[in-house]
């Protein structure tokens, strides 16, 4: 099979049931609601303990790439086992597998691609590596630190403010963007395009 014939695994990572829907820590999650949307898909049960969709990003055709987007419906820590055998189930090689996740260290909706690294204390990320190994992507979605003495904990699990709210939709539609550009034209397009 031909790199370009290689499906791609694409995984917003987040907490699954209604409490965690506006998180900031869900905010791979509502990528990824937007990537299946984009698609024209529904999200499906899989027995990996995830739901995914499959299809494709990029031209009709021959030219797109197949892509299953997949949300964990394991807690954030315990990302890696649902991200290890939906790789297994679909063959995807550890390079072709995307992760989209908050970043405490990065301004709020700025972006940074990359390939490989530490996880940074991000629990979902020290999952995933723990069984993948760190040469996979990441899509890191900026959410600043917390104001104050606030604990990262409580920070990650609150909703996004009223204010941040303002320009989520923008956000998430440029993370998007970027996750499909990644995928389609490669990574150094994607970083020159979307890294701020």
């Amino acid at each position: 099979m031909t790199d370009a014939e290689q499906p791609w695994l694409v995984v917003g990572l987040g907490n699954p049931g209604p409490e965690y829907a506006g998180n900031r820590h869900n905010v791979g999650f509502m990528v990824a609601d937007l990537l299946a949307e984009r698609m024209g898909g529904r999200f499906k049960a899989h027995k990996a303990r995830a739901q995914v969709v499959e299809g494709r990003f990029g031209a009709p055709g021959p030219g797109g790439r197949r892509v299953v987007v997949a949300k964990p419906l394991s807690f954030m820590n315990l990302s890696g086992g649902p991200v290890t055998a939906l790789r297994d189930f679909y063959k995807v090689p550890v390079s072709h597998v995307v992760a989209i996740h908050d970043e405490l260290d990065i301004d709020y909706g700025a972006l940074r691609l990359k390939v490989g690294g530490g996880d940074n204390g991000h629990n979902g990320l020290k999952s995933i590596t723990k069984s993948l190994g760190a040469e996979y992507h990441r899509v890191r979605f900026g959410i600043g630190r917390p104001p104050g003495r606030m604990q990262v904990a409580d920070f990650v699990l609150k909703d996004f403010s009223s204010a941040e709210r303002r320009e989520l939709d923008y956000f998430v539609d440029r993370a998007a963007d970027a996750v499909e550009t990644l995928v389609v034209d490669g990574l150094e397009r994607a970083q020159s395009t979307y890294n701020t």
